[in-house]
């Protein structure tokens, strides 16, 4: 590998680093490649710029899901109905592992809850290390609050267990419910256990054992791949990254980090690439929102956008016999249906920057829901350059 002296210019060399300081960067490559790192992030950036661990992930570096079943007790008449069967008997089972025997006719569940517990367990984790717990109520129970969690064994997705949780449960909301009235806030049927579960078995897996890592985008586009490659190995100096697709790179490990990858990681997680991706307008018909990515273009095009509103309204026309007539009273329903187009003028519409983008949308003088229509329109007719996604 070469030395990290290299990943500074020359012109740079003379003028910042003094030479007693250069003989000890010689001395000492790796603890400078993590010294060079801190200096890279007190510099000034480029507002663009974002870190490649906010963007990608490692090989090895993730966590591993965790699930149990256990029961919630202690609840104040909140807990699942008799009619909840696989509670009355987690009970039971419960209870004769302690040695008591009881019959599930007179059982009464009312305070205790069966629960699914779920956690995340890094792959550094260790035998001793606390995680967070999260406790969903799987019966009919109305609140957890107040509950404690029964020792609950966390398995992972090949049946074995890795964690142990147990604890009070702490509830974010609460519901009260009374004979003609109800009040609730927020859910009262998930609750947390803050470091809750402890670590009994750990992962098997040795990171710095690893000869090569895998680099995995969360967002794959090919520009940004070739860039992080390129960025890479010229930190590195040599050619230890390789592109396998548009998110994917292979990154061999240096021999001077084999064993000691840990300097290697903190280094080239912080180095500041400017992401690149396909212009994009994602559009949620629910909510009316519009979010038009920087890369958006439209042609030269003529827009005229005019509302159409129609109104019903229905009426009962009643008729009313004399006094002492004999008469009956007669019910005539009626309708009154109105149209009202509003008049619109054609606009030019040419946006060659966002900012001109959304100028010469907002000159159309559209809500949200009718740009919306327009862009749908302007994606038809081949004038929106980008790729519309409804959501």
């Amino acid at each position: 590998m070469a030395s990290p002296l290299r990943m500074i210019p020359a012109r740079k060399r003379s003028g910042i680093f003094p030479a007693a300081y250069l003989r000890m960067l010689r001395a000492r490559p790796v603890r400078f490649l993590v010294a060079f790192v801190a200096l890279l992030l007190l510099a000034p950036h480029d507002a663009a710029a974002v870190r490649i661990k906010d963007i990608a992930t490692f090989s090895g570096v993730r966590d591993n899901q965790l699930t149990g079943y256990g029961l919630v007790v202690g609840l104040s008449g909140t807990g699942d109905k008799k009619d909840s069967a696989f509670t009355m008997r987690t009970m039971v089972n419960m209870m004769e592992k302690m040695g008591v025997r009881v019959d599930m006719k007179q059982m009464k569940p009312k305070n205790v809850a069966a629960v699914m517990l779920t956690a995340r367990m890094p792959v550094s984790a260790k035998p001793g290390t606390r995680l967070d717990v999260t406790i969903s109520s799987l019966g009919d129970c109305t609140s957890l609050l107040g509950g404690v969690l029964v020792q609950t064994p966390l398995k992972g997705v090949d049946g074995k267990v890795y964690a142990l949780a147990q604890g009070a449960l702490a509830v974010g909301g609460f519901s009260v419910t009374g004979a003609q009235a109800q009040a609730q806030k927020n859910v009262s049927t998930v609750a947390q256990i803050p470091g809750g579960a402890v670590v009994e078995r750990a992962v098997p897996f040795e990171f710095n054992s690893q000869d090569h890592l895998t680099l995995s985008l969360n967002s794959p586009d090919f520009s940004t791949t070739n860039q992080i490659v390129e960025r890479i190995n010229k930190a590195l100096g040599g050619t230890f990254a390789k592109p396998v697709d548009s998110a994917t790179i292979n990154l061999d490990i240096p021999s001077d980090f084999r064993g000691n990858m840990v300097p290697l990681m903190a280094s080239l997680e912080n180095i500041e690439i400017t992401p690149d991706s396909a212009a994009r307008v994602v559009v949620d018909e629910k909510t009316g929102t519009i979010i038009l990515g920087r890369d958006v273009r439209i042609s030269r095009v003529a827009v005229a956008h005019g509302n159409l509103q129609v109104t019903v309204q229905e009426n009962q026309d009643v008729s009313q016999p004399g006094p002492f007539s004999g008469g009956r009273t007669v019910v005539t329903p009626s309708t009154d249906l109105t149209a009202t187009e509003e008049l619109r003028n054609l606009n030019i519409l040419e946006g060659a920057t966002l900012q001109e983008l959304v100028d010469a949308l907002n000159s159309v003088g559209a809500g949200p829901r009718d740009l919306i229509s327009i862009l749908r329109s302007m994606k038809a007719a081949g004038a929106l350059h980008a790729h519309l996604e409804v959501i």
